[in-house]
C-alpha cells in the first residue's frame, strides 16, 4: 500500500507541474470490439458557442482550397456526412467508407507559410477534414497521401473573433486504425498506428503517449485524475475506453462510447477563473464505422439523433441536404427524413 501511495503521490506531482495551457478541450477515442465493431466518439469543447449543422455532401462535387488562385481543386470521391462550424467548416464527420476525420484544438500548432503565388497550393484549415473524408476510404490510403505535402495547410483567425486557428487532425476507420496529423513548428508530423485510439487537445500527442505510459502502472479502479485539463481527460478516457464491454451488440457499444465521452466532458457553463480557457462541451458525436450510423448530441438539446449512411443516396448529382440544428430545433432518432435540399456552405478560407 505504501508503494501505490509513493506513486499516486508522484503522479499527482507531474501532473501539478504540468503548463495550464490556453486551449479548447475536446477529446476523442476509438472503440475496438469483436468482429469489426469500430466506433469513434468526441466531445465538440469550445469557449464560444459553436452552432452546428448537420450537412450531407454527395460524390462528384467540385472542391477547392479557398485561398485564391493557387487554390488546391478536387472532386469528392465518396459522400460523407458532417457537422458544420458555423457553416463555414467541417470539423467533423463520416464518408461513406467509413473513414470518420476529427478536428481538435492544438495550441501548438504552428503551419508551413503559404505562398499565393508559390509552387505549391493551398488548402483552407476548415477544410482540411473534409478533403480527407472526400478523397481517402481509409486511414493508410490518406497517411500515404497526405505526408506527401502536396498542399499547405492555410490558417486565419475565426471570423469576429481574435481566435487564431490551431488544430491537429485525427482520423480512424473501419478496421479502426487511426492517425494524428500535427504541424509543429512548420512540419507535418503523422502517428499513425491502431493503438494511438485516444487522443485530446493538448499537450502534442508524442507528450500524450508519455502521459499514457505513466498512468498505465496505476490501477484505474484506484484513482483516476478527475480536473477538466486536457491530460486528466486523456486519461479517464484511455482507461474507460479499454475498460467498458467488448461486444457487437451496437446498443451496447453506441451507449457505451456515449458514456466515456460524457465522462470526459466539460460541464456545461462551468467558469474557471484562473483557467478561462477551459471550454464547455458543446456537442458530441459517436460514429459507427460498421453499420455507418454517425450519432449526434447537442447539449442544449434533450435527445440524440442519428443518421444512415447506407439509406443516403450519395451518387454524383444527389442533392446536397442539410439538418438545421442551431436555432435549437429538436430531433430524437433517426433524422434522414428531416434533412432538406440545400446549397453547400462555402469554407471560409483567405
Amino acid at each position: 500500500m505504501k508503494k501505490l501511495t509513493t506513486a499516486l503521490a508522484a503522479s499527482l506531482l507531474a501532473f501539478s507541474l504540468m503548463p495550464l495551457t490556453q486551449t479548447q478541450a475536446c477529446t476523442r477515442v476509438v472503440y475496438q470490439g469483436p468482429d469489426n465493431t469500430i466506433l469513434t466518439g468526441r466531445t465538440m469543447d469550445f469557449s464560444l458557442d459553436i452552432p452546428a449543422n448537420l450537412w450531407i455532401f454527395p460524390r462528384g462535387m467540385q472542391r477547392n482550397g479557398e485561398v485564391g488562385k493557387n487554390s488546391v481543386q478536387w472532386t469528392s470521391r465518396y459522400g460523407s456526412v458532417v457537422a458544420s462550424s458555423w457553416d463555414i467548416a467541417s470539423p467533423d464527420g463520416m464518408n461513406e467508407k467509413g473513414l470518420v476525420a476529427n478536428l481538435l484544438w492544438l495550441v501548438e500548432s504552428q503551419y508551413p507559410t503559404f505562398e499565393k503565388d508559390g509552387d505549391k497550393p493551398g488548402l483552407t484549415i476548415a477544410a482540411w477534414a473534409q478533403y480527407a473524408l472526400d478523397n481517402f476510404a481509409t486511414v493508410a490510403q490518406a497517411v500515404e497521401e497526405l505526408s506527401k505535402q502536396e498542399f499547405t495547410v492555410v490558417t486565419d483567425f475565426i471570423p469576429g473573433t481574435d481566435k487564431f486557428t490551431t488544430v491537429h487532425l485525427s482520423l480512424s476507420d473501419a478496421t479502426g486504425d487511426s492517425a494524428i496529423f500535427e504541424y509543429i513548428n512548420g512540419q507535418l508530423v503523422v502517428h499513425h498506428s491502431r493503438d494511438y485510439n485516444v487522443m485530446t487537445n493538448d499537450p502534442v500527442f508524442e507528450q500524450q503517449l508519455a502521459i499514457k505510459g505513466y498512468w498505465e502502472t496505476i490501477p484505474g479502479t484506484i484513482m483516476l485524475p478527475g480536473s477538466n485539463r486536457a491530460a486528466d481527460r486523456f486519461v479517464r478516457a484511455s482507461y474507460y475506453i479499454d475498460a467498458i464491454p467488448k461486444t457487437t451488440d451496437s446498443l451496447v457499444s453506441v451507449a457505451s462510447v456515449f458514456s466515456v465521452i460524457r465522462n470526459v466532458s466539460v460541464p456545461y457553463g462551468i467558469s474557471t477563473p484562473d483557467q478561462p480557457h477551459i471550454s464547455n462541451t458543446r456537442w458530441r458525436v459517436v460514429a459507427d464505422h460498421k453499420h455507418l450510423v454517425y450519432y449526434f448530441e447537442n447539449v442544449l438539446t434533450p435527445n440524440v439523433l442519428w443518421v444512415d449512411l447506407k439509406s443516403i443516396d450519395f451518387s454524383k448529382g444527389a442533392s446536397v441536404k442539410k439538418l438545421p440544428l442551431d436555432q435549437g430545433e429538436i430531433y430524437a432518432g433517426e433524422a434522414n427524413k428531416a434533412f432538406v435540399p440545400t446549397q453547400p456552405f462555402v469554407f471560409q478560407g483567405l
